[in-house]
């Protein structure tokens, strides 16, 4: 059960998904760590799945994958990147990990052979994890957000699991209610009949709400404030205005000019150890939301953007947001552009589209939907000198162009496209043959952090400023050793590799050939950070910035 005295503040959303749980969420722990407590955030996943790596990006969104190699829901690197350091693994909990355990200490007869239900067994697991996580991250305060809406069936049990908590320590559990307010186009009035019932159907688990974020267009007002207050009994001093912003890096700023982190340390009984210090915040999320600053296109070339009518840029989450932070740093605005790979598959042309941009990056991705598109943007990019920034399968890539284009090789590819490949450049590593023949695809990638040694002289050595890095990894397949002694004699520099000099972990052309030609076999956009970008991403935009002086 809880340590004594440790503090616990559960965020629940209402009335619809995708307000901004997560950020609320990494708001609250970052207004709390600048504050003094020492915070940790939990991301509650209700879904079965045991992780969030074996779900479709275009459905749910980015796979986050933590320094242990955990791969886990995008709202744990909005966490990483407003608390500025690294998660654990217990700091994610999905359905399928709680029910996998329990199951497991069935088998083993932990239970001594009694009957195992979801009441108490898996309630238990539950709170044992949360108890386990703020243990492992010696916190003073959890913050934990259980996704979803309230009245999905499926993360109930959670919500138990917090009421029982908040029964045997009342004075050390808050409840906020993240919901959203309307204001119907026809009527011109915001309605707060919506976050009214959501709040009913929290009360019919047994729990209360202490707080009100009120998510809307425009800053609720005062008469909305006393409506909710009512009808809610909610303080009014508890229900807090989240309109809609520029940047999700404004959102902390908002709070703290509406006192939220002292509300809350108020009702948690807590002394406020000193005043938050979000000057270094403020400057940047004045300059991420700056559009008047002159600014730089880049183009993402990816294949992850169908959903109906709309585009889903979460399925590229950590690499926007490590755009905009270095951009910020560079006081530049970045202009983002979606190009759907498989449009430039279909003969779309590759001038028209992608000759405007600054600079070009492909991300990671799996399969061969769009890949030729890919790979003439590709081509393109480096025939024609515009910065290209290749991540995880944007390197391969970039690898297998330049084998078929200046290596001559024409039917170079990687083994994931074309099993039966004369020249497979890319192909899988040794240890994942097993797991895709036994069809064990679930965590068993290469995942997360590995060492890499750059060499003197490149650019990678020259962006990082020092010898060794550690960055995260989330693939199966690798450039193939039998062919780098050919590729480095056309030209091609593996600037950074494993340890043993086996893996090729970062591909670039030398500045007197290309401005900025640059792969990675890892994932940089994880290690990205408001207040400190990502080095990679940095010279990218750098040299995107100088490409467009030219121009």
């Amino acid at each position: 059960m809880a340590k004594e005295g440790h503090k616990y503040i559960f965020v629940l959303g209402g009335v619809m998904s995708g307000v901004g749980k997560g950020v609320v969420t990494s708001s609250i722990g970052l207004l709390l760590q600048q504050k003094g407590y020492p915070v940790n955030l939990v991301k509650v996943d209700p879904y079965l799945n045991v992780d969030a790596g074996t779900m479709n990006p275009t459905e749910h969104g980015e796979v986050f994958v933590l320094r242990s190699g955990m791969e886990t829901d995008q709202d744990m690197g909005n966490y990483e990147r407003f608390l500025g350091r690294d998660l654990t693994n217990e700091d994610y909990m999905t359905s399928g990990m709680v029910y996998q355990s329990v199951i497991s200490r069935e088998r083993a007869l932990e239970y001594d052979g009694k009957c195992v239900e979801a009441i108490p067994h898996v309630r238990d697991e539950i709170l044992r994890r949360i108890e386990a996580a703020s243990s492992y991250n010696g916190s003073r305060i959890s913050v934990v957000e259980i996704g979803g809406t309230i009245g999905d069936f499926q993360n109930a049990l959670f919500i138990e699991a917090a009421r029982i908590l908040k029964m045997k320590h009342p004075e050390d559990v808050l409840f906020v209610i993240v919901s959203y307010l309307p204001t119907p186009g026809t009527l011109g009035e915001m309605k707060t009949k919506p976050t009214q019932t959501a709040v009913r159907d929290l009360n019919s688990y047994g729990v209360q709400p202490d707080f009100i974020i009120a998510r809307s267009k425009e800053p609720i007002d005062e008469k909305r404030k006393e409506k909710l207050a009512i009808w809610c009994n909610v303080s009014k001093d508890h229900i807090i205005a989240a309109p809609d912003i520029g940047s999700i890096y404004e959102a902390p700023l908002n709070f703290e000019k509406d006192k939220l982190g002292d509300a809350m340390l108020d009702a948690l009984r807590l002394p406020e150890k000193k005043r938050a210090s979000l000057a270094a915040w403020k400057k940047f999320a004045l300059a991420a939301a700056n559009t008047k600053i002159p600014e730089v296109s880049i183009a993402i070339v990816g294949k992850y953007f169908d959903t109906g009518d709309f585009v889903l840029s979460d399925a590229y989450l950590s690499v926007i947001e490590a755009i905009k932070f270095s951009a910020a740093k560079l006081n530049r605005h970045a202009r983002i552009t979606w190009v759907n790979s498989k449009d430039l598959e279909r003969g779309a042309k590759v001038t028209a589209i992608l000759g405007r941009f600054n600079g070009i990056i492909v991300p990671g991705g799996f399969g061969e939907t769009g890949i030729e598109g890919k790979i003439k943007a590709i081509q393109f990019a480096r025939v024609k000198k515009i910065p290209y920034f290749g991540l995880c399968y944007g390197m391969q890539l970039m690898v297998v162009e330049y084998a078929r284009h200046v290596l001559g090789l024409s039917d170079a590819n990687t083994t994931e496209i074309k099993k039966s490949t004369s020249d497979p450049v890319v192909d899988v590593m040794l240890e994942q043959k097993k797991h895709l023949a036994d069809n064990k695809y679930g965590g068993t990638m290469r995942l997360g952090v590995y060492p890499a040694y750059l060499k003197k002289g490149t650019m990678a050595r020259a962006a990082y400023k020092k010898e060794l890095v550690e960055e995260r990894h989330r693939h199966r397949y690798e450039i193939n050793p039998a062919y780098v002694k050919h590729l480095e004699a056309a030209g091609l520099v593996f600037s950074g590799t494993s340890p043993d000099g086996v893996l090729m972990e970062i591909a670039e052309l030398p500045r007197s050939v290309h401005p900025f030609m640059l792969g990675t076999q890892f994932h940089p956009e994880f290690h990205a950070r408001p207040l400190s970008p990502h080095p990679l991403f940095t010279e990218f935009l750098r040299a995107a910035i100088t490409r467009k002086r030219k121009k």
